[in-house]
């Protein structure tokens, strides 16, 4: 036995290979970043999908308002892949893990042995267990063919119902309404974003969408699916209401794919647990994007659905497979689109006990937030350069005074000099 920076290897039975399960963009950064951390083994790219790697975001909000392409999406062309010695390979599905013997059986019966196995399967979308739910017209969007179906869908629909006030039901709605359908927005909750936003951030959306005709109804919880011919035809409320609709969408979350990584041995809690270096349970084993649950210094465990969080921790992931520390450690961030509102947002506001709201008039206003006088986030609609600074600031660890916050003619990039 010989000892190299991916683990123990039987001498003489395989020349380096790292499996990454899952071709999104964790997945794709991974390989990437392996690459440039000077690996020179073979590297297995796998993914379900049928598409090569593409950007998630857009799907629910230029994409589907019909303003970008799917060529647009692409990440990579196929030369890269060539260029890379990356053997891509798409529609193939990993059915089980063998990690004493370091084997990835797929879904064909053949299996791939190796020295180094990162896991990017990311998450889907929550569907309802209720009644109605698998007929045609009922949607979730998560993935390309979810934004395809929506799509068409909407080109034909006059009265869109959405299930779930969060990042992605509102997004639907905005572009719903932009393709000039009427839109429904069902909420659980009494207002809308309400585990990710303070109410002043969801009273600015809820006016936002009202305005441009969206209705909203909070308080609702949905009782069943009612349908026609095997079609979706309106949607019940446990109130006893009934709204007509030829497209449901339920955005109400996503569960990460992590069924792979429990089913093999590693330990996962609604996530594949991992260090700040993507690290996993198993040594030569990591794991990073939406399948991960980081955990925290204090114990907790956070998954983060972001492209930061994708990107940079299978930045991280990449280096520990190289036995080299990375560690992720960069304050969240986020962003919404909704109509021609951008909605960004840095750093986690849990437990705040200030608010303060730097103005910029019509142009929009940021909320900066503060626990024990320390900055611990800032969301800011339509104000990129408060959402810019922030970052800096809470990766710096720098807080503002909150006097000169509030003061629109101080300038806070003077804290960074």
């Amino acid at each position: 036995m010989r000892k190299n920076f991916l683990g123990w290897q039987e001498a003489g039975r395989m020349s380096e290979r790292i499996v990454i399960v899952g071709a999104g963009q964790s997945g794709l950064q991974i390989a990437e970043s392996l690459r440039a951390e000077g690996f020179a083994g073979e590297l297995a790219l796998l993914g379900e999908e049928a598409s090569p790697p593409y950007q998630r975001p857009p799907l629910s909000k230029a994409w589907l308002a019909g303003e970008t392409a799917d060529d647009r999406l692409v990440i990579r062309n196929p030369d890269f892949f060539a260029a890379k010695k990356i053997d891509l390979r798409l529609g193939v599905r990993v059915a089980g893990l063998d990690l004493a013997g370091r084997r990835a059986v797929l879904a064909d019966g053949s299996a791939l042995d190796w020295t180094g196995l990162a896991l990017a399967t990311g998450a889907r979308a929550r569907r309802p267990d209720l009644p109605g739910a698998a007929l045609s017209g009922v949607c979730v969007l998560r993935d390309l063919a979810d934004a395809h179906q929506i799509s068409r869908r909407l080109d034909a629909a006059q009265r869109v119902v959405i299930i779930g006030g969060g990042f992605i039901g509102l997004e639907v709605a905005a572009a719903a309404r932009k393709r000039g359908c009427a839109v429904t927005l069902i909420e659980a909750l009494d207002r809308l974003m309400a585990r990710a936003v303070t109410p002043k951030i969801s009273a600015f959306f809820a006016d936002l969408h009202r305005a441009h005709g969206v209705d909203l109804l909070f308080g609702e919880q949905v009782a069943a699916i009612a349908g026609a011919d095997g079609a979706a035809t309106a949607v019940a409320t446990v109130s006893g209401r009934l709204f007509p609709a030829d497209l449901v969408v339920f955005g109400i979350g996503a569960q990460p794919n992590d069924e792979l990584a429990a089913a093999a041995g590693l330990a996962v809690s609604r996530g594949v647990i991992v260090d700040s270096c993507g690290r996993t349970s198993t040594e030569g084993v990591v794991a990073a994007g939406d399948c991960a649950a980081l955990r925290g210094a204090d114990g907790s465990l956070r998954r983060f659905e972001s492209v930061q969080f994708a990107v940079e921790m299978a930045k991280a992931a990449a280096a520990a497979l190289m036995g080299r520390e990375k560690p992720f450690n960069a304050a969240p961030w986020f962003w919404s689109d909704q109509y021609d509102v951008k909605l960004q947002m840095a750093g986690l506001n849990e437990g705040f006990d200030l608010c303060v709201e730097r103005p910029a008039g019509a142009a929009g206003f940021s909320l900066f937030y503060y626990r024990a006088d320390r900055l611990v986030a800032v969301d800011s609609v339509n104000r990129p350069g408060d959402h810019l600074l922030a970052r800096r600031l809470l990766d710096g660890g720098l807080s503002p005074d909150p006097a000169a916050v509030a003061d629109p003619t101080r300038d806070l990039k003077a804290l960074l000099r």
